[in-house]
């Protein structure tokens, strides 16, 4: 059979198409998706290996399984003892070269400590508490210590916190460099040192913010055992509770006039009976409106004349001089002031129980009635009054006889508030529903103290551990938690041996622990509708 020509060029046509068009889709697949790599680099080898003795090398190569970056080697990379000149770390492909630059001492063994510093190129997968040892003489150092590093407060087992030792002849290094004996603790607060020689040690554990390794009281939670430990046999167990330490001395953190006008201070203590004075100009100081934070470590100050060039503001503590802070403003600054007010709603609910407030971000000068509007299921209704709290001079209530299964919307029209400086507010609308009385329950708890007339602080905490109400007690009592909406609660003790009322957290440098505190583990679950009663025996504080 024979083709023609123009048979033939098509045939060879269409044939060279399939094959570019099969050939084409082949390439542009590419193999997508699959498990995302969540392993850290494995080790392969080691020359010499890892627990070697009478170590003589110049040199340490460790191979991984695949390629990898070193992250923060200066803070990471550490020494077990010292040495007055780290190792140089090389990345040769897939390998890790170490080069000693010091001479190593007779019969010591030595801990590399790499902490967090290899990871993958990749994902960023962390070799964690990877350590290499070996001894220069014939026998290893054995000894271990471990433990578990908890949250003071809580009782909850910290993840990645840093547990240290420090010789005791070496214990002044705190705050000042970072230790070269330490580890991580994993997801139940345990951790474990290996490889250590006989000493006496001090034991730490930092939370850090900036993970130098280096405690920054500012930023960081701190635990230690007030003990040093003797160690001559393997320590287990040891318990370390880290709390965030209250400075000892007043510092004002920030100081400035904000973009509305008010002058906002915030310092780094939690004052008890503080107070606030407008030195200069010192005509403003009896006009002056302020409100504390309510753990004391801030206020806001409104001032009723913003003409001046400069101001100085004074913070007391018991009625005793702290600081004394000037703040300047430009002769063309304006301010822009918001009056949109918080509420109290529950995910736009009004608890039953609980009258409706409004709280506004700056005093409030006047409020004009006609220009707010109340609808009831769409529909306009009358009768809603507006009262000033009294305890607090930035909310109003708002007081009606809500319905239940009933739609509210509350209107404020623009001008409806005026502020300080004939501040006025934008248009905006409160809108929800009055909650059902069936979704709050009440606790009854009889508490039943160790030791009578001592101080006790009893805190309901919500699942998140916040504090949502705390009591002072001496004796057994009972206390009653009505209107509580449905959920669990828990209770928080603290042994207020000090007697003030107060938390008090430790002080590393008079090696002062925080007062102890107990966690009751009932879980007090509030049940919608439900009054429920519990009875809760508080143990004597364990001894330290």
């Amino acid at each position: 059979m024979k083709f023609k020509t123009w048979q033939f060029l098509l045939i060879f046509t269409y044939g060279f198409y399939q094959i570019f068009l099969v050939g084409g889709c082949a390439s542009q697949k590419t193999i997508q998706g699959g498990p995302r790599d969540s392993i850290a680099p494995k080790i392969l080898k080691m020359v010499p290996e890892n627990l070697t003795t009478n170590f003589n090398a110049k040199t340490i190569v460790i191979q991984f399984d695949e390629y990898f970056k070193l992250n923060d080697q200066f803070r990471e990379f550490s020494v077990s003892p010292d040495m007055e000149r780290l190792p140089q770390l090389k990345i040769k492909k897939r390998a890790l070269e170490i080069s000693f630059q010091d001479t190593l001492e007779k019969n010591t063994t030595y801990t590399l400590n790499f902490g967090k510093s290899i990871a993958d190129i990749n994902e960023s997968n962390v070799l964690k508490n990877f350590t290499y040892v070996f001894a220069t003489g014939p026998k290893l150092d054995s000894l271990t210590m471990s433990g578990q590093v908890i949250d003071a407060l809580t009782g909850e087992p910290l993840l990645d916190a840093l547990a240290f030792i420090v010789p005791i002849d070496r214990d002044t290094i705190i705050g000042k460099t970072k230790p070269s004996i330490y580890t991580t603790t994993d997801s139940s607060g345990r951790f474990q040192l290996n490889n250590l020689r006989e000493n006496t040690y001090k034991v730490y554990a930092l939370k850090e913010k900036t993970s130098d390794k280096v405690y920054q009281q500012v930023s960081d939670e701190i635990g230690f055992l007030p003990d040093s430990v003797v160690l001559t046999e393997n320590v287990s167990d040891l318990k370390i509770k880290v709390f965030k330490e209250e400075p000892q001395e007043f510092r004002m953190n920030d100081r400035r006039i904000a973009a509305d006008g008010t002058i906002l201070l915030t310092w780094n203590q939690k004052l008890r009976q503080p107070s606030v004075v407008v030195t200069e100009p010192s005509n403003l100081d009896a006009a002056k409106l302020f409100q504390f934070s309510k753990t004391n470590d801030s206020v806001r100050v409104w001032l009723n004349d913003l003409s001046f060039d400069s101001t100085k503001v004074s913070i007391m503590e018991a009625g005793k001089l702290l600081q004394t802070v000037k703040l300047t403003r430009g002769k063309k600054d304006t301010y822009t002031r918001n009056l949109m007010p918080a509420d109290n709603l529950e995910g736009g609910q009004l608890n039953p129980n609980n009258r409706m407030r409004l709280t506004f971000p700056s005093p409030v000068t006047g409020i004009d009635p006609s220009k707010i509007e109340l609808l009831e299921d769409s529909v306009a209704v009358r009768g809603f009054q507006l009262q000033k709290d009294s305890a607090d001079f930035l909310s109003y209530f708002v007081d009606f006889d809500w319905d239940r299964g009933t739609d509210y919307q509350m209107k404020f029209s623009p001008g409806a508030v005026t502020g300080m400086f004939n501040a006025k507010n934008k248009e905006f609308t409160k809108v929800f529903t009055l909650a059902s009385a069936d979704d709050y329950g009440s606790l009854s708890v009889t508490v039943k103290l160790p030791e009578q007339q001592k101080s006790y602080i009893l805190q309901v905490t919500n699942e998140r551990k916040e504090t949502i109400s705390e009591h002072v007690i001496k004796r057994d009592t009972t206390l009653n938690f009505n209107n509580y909406r449905a959920g669990k609660y828990f209770v928080r003790v603290v042994y207020d041996t000090n007697n003030n009322g107060l938390w008090d957290t430790g002080r590393v440098s008079l090696q002062l622990l925080p007062e102890q505190i107990y966690n009751e583990p009932q879980e007090l679950s509030i049940r919608a509708g439900w009054d429920r009663k519990a009875t809760i025996q508080i143990p004597k504080p364990p001894s330290i």
